[in-house]
């Protein structure tokens, strides 16, 4: 990795017991910054904290859950970089015509509301610090410029509107410190996509990056590799 960050830096990984998620924590981890891998359960979280050895830690994170993030917020404290990949795609194989909307709520109560959720508790400290990173994990079918899916409408829809969270947060926060950008890791072999071409570690480096920028870096991006590509 280009850019170094000082070792008293906290990265907190939402998703972050299996797949892009452990990938990234792992790579920050040996990066020298202090990680907290969070999960939906508490077993999870450990086993993934356990596997990175010492210096990492393990949180119970629910980006679902109202109570359960202001909790884990207060037990954790603060975060310079987060890193928000909770995510999933519940709606593989509809369309928008038939779609379950229950689906698309539950889908939009992850992949938008709860990254949402974690960045309201998580960025205010940044900012009134004067230092932080945020990084969203999106998807090249969450974008204009590549075409949205049909059929995945609800998980496509999800990551146009975290697109959208995206530009508002770099823009509110801009001129503090703090950097706020999304990554379309690609099509990545992960549970979600078993077969697709990418390794959830190559996808990691992408995030990594976007999780490390200089000061001057950018903000308010989507991200491909190292470089901006359009929304």
């Amino acid at each position: 990795m280009s850019h170094d960050v000082s070792r008293q830096r906290t990265a907190l990984i939402t998703g972050a017991n299996r797949g892009i998620g452990r990938e990234v924590t792992a790579h920050l981890h040996r990066c020298g910054l202090r990680v907290i891998a969070t999960a939906r359960t508490e077993a999870d979280a450990a086993r993934t904290a356990e596997w990175l050895g010492p210096g990492a830690s393990g949180e119970t994170l629910d980006v679902t859950d109202p109570d359960g993030v202001e909790r884990a917020r207060d037990r954790i404290g603060p975060v310079d970089v987060l890193v928000s990949n909770a995510g999933v795609l519940l709606d593989g194989g509809t369309d928008p015509l038939n779609v379950g909307l229950d689906l698309v709520e539950r889908t939009l109560a992850v992949n938008l509301l709860g990254a949402w959720r974690v960045a309201q508790a998580f960025v205010p400290g940044m900012v009134s610090r004067g230092w932080g990173r945020v990084v969203f994990v999106s998807s090249g079918i969450g974008t204009f410029s590549i075409g949205l899916f049909t059929g995945s409408p609800g998980y496509s829809v999800s990551k146009v509107a975290l697109n959208g969270l995206t530009t508002m947060l770099a823009a509110q926060t801009a001129g503090t410190g703090v950097l706020v950008n999304a990554v379309n890791p690609g099509q990545t072999r992960t549970r979600m996509m078993p077969t697709a071409p990418r390794s959830a570690a190559e996808a990691a480096l992408d995030i990594a990056h976007a999780a490390t920028l200089p000061d001057d870096g950018p903000t308010g991006v989507l991200l491909r590799g190292a470089q901006p590509v359009p929304w």
